[in-house]
């Protein structure tokens, strides 16, 4: 899967919007054949900043960044942010997420 990591510097006047300024895309980008998961967080230590964890089938992350409603997100959601966001992403194996063995919960 093609795994991604993406942080959003947030205005903070828009930060508590966020969510909801993003949610046609979110939703949008779950519903592509080919997306794992979507998940957005917010930084505890920065409240106006949300991190989106990403997967991706393989071949699927090309169609969602040629996907319109990944370019009406670039459009749009540009002029709610700070700065650029920072983004991380790798091929890794499988499509799911594992357990975390040093905190088992029996």
């Amino acid at each position: 899967m093609i795994f991604i990591c993406v942080r959003f510097p947030v205005k903070p006047e828009y930060a508590e919007q966020w969510p909801e300024l993003s949610r046609e895309f979110t939703e949008a980008t779950r519903a592509e054949p080919g997306n794992l998961f979507f998940d957005w967080a917010r930084n505890v230590e920065d409240p106006n900043e949300y991190i989106v964890v990403e997967g991706f089938a393989d071949d699927a992350a090309e169609a969602h960044v040629t996907a319109d409603h990944f370019k009406k997100a670039q459009a749009e959601l540009p002029q709610y942010l700070v700065r650029t966001p920072k983004v991380r992403n790798m091929l890794i194996e499988g499509d799911h997420w594992d357990d975390l063995g040093e905190f088992t919960v029996s």
